[in-house]
């Protein structure tokens, strides 16, 4: 069976690579920051954004042992990525949800997600990749995941290509949407 996460990490590494410029909107414990500084390596450049604290903490301590200095760690919401990012990014993940380990009711929502996911977009080169894997598993996530899934169909099908990723006979887990910009 293939593992959703390899799979997102396939659509990934066919868009980014050595040089490129990535931004993590959701930085959480760190893991998906540390796949792209490693991806992007010494001659790339991560943007990570995270609103608590402690994730900030969790992933400056894994990247300043595994990583590169390719990285800035941002303290604010991914909705004001507008102010941090250059011109264009090559990709981006969002992890959506709470931070593993954390409080959970302290969770992505609506009101900041839509218009990160849309700056990001804005933001995204030709041939670039946005993954956004949705957590369908609290009440959050469920309306996240739809008010996402009215919002792509929006997008013209001649500029994105816009793929969701779902095991059909478990709804409630985890699944990704994947937005390729032509």
């Amino acid at each position: 069976m293939v593992d959703l996460l390899d799979m997102h990490k396939m659509f990934l590494l066919a868009h980014i690579g050595p040089g490129d410029t990535v931004a993590d909107f959701t930085m959480g414990n760190g893991h998906d920051t540390q796949f792209l500084s490693q991806t992007v390596g010494k001659d790339g450049h991560v943007y990570a954004f995270d609103v608590q604290e402690q994730a900030l903490r969790n992933t400056r301590k894994l990247l300043e042992e595994t990583c590169p200095d390719n990285y800035t760690l941002i303290l604010d919401s991914h909705a004001n990525c507008d102010k941090y990012l250059p011109q264009t990014i090559k990709g981006g993940m969002f992890n959506l949800g709470w931070l593993p380990g954390a409080d959970k009711s302290l969770t992505t929502r609506r009101e900041s997600t839509l218009p990160a996911v849309q700056s990001a977009i804005a933001h995204l080169a030709p041939d670039g990749i946005l993954l956004i894997a949705v957590y369908p598993g609290h009440p959050e996530g469920t309306l996240e995941s739809q008010m996402l899934d009215d919002y792509f169909r929006t997008l013209s099908r001649f500029q994105m290509s816009i793929s969701r990723f779902q095991i059909i006979n478990s709804p409630q887990s985890p699944f990704f949407f994947a937005v390729e910009k032509k």
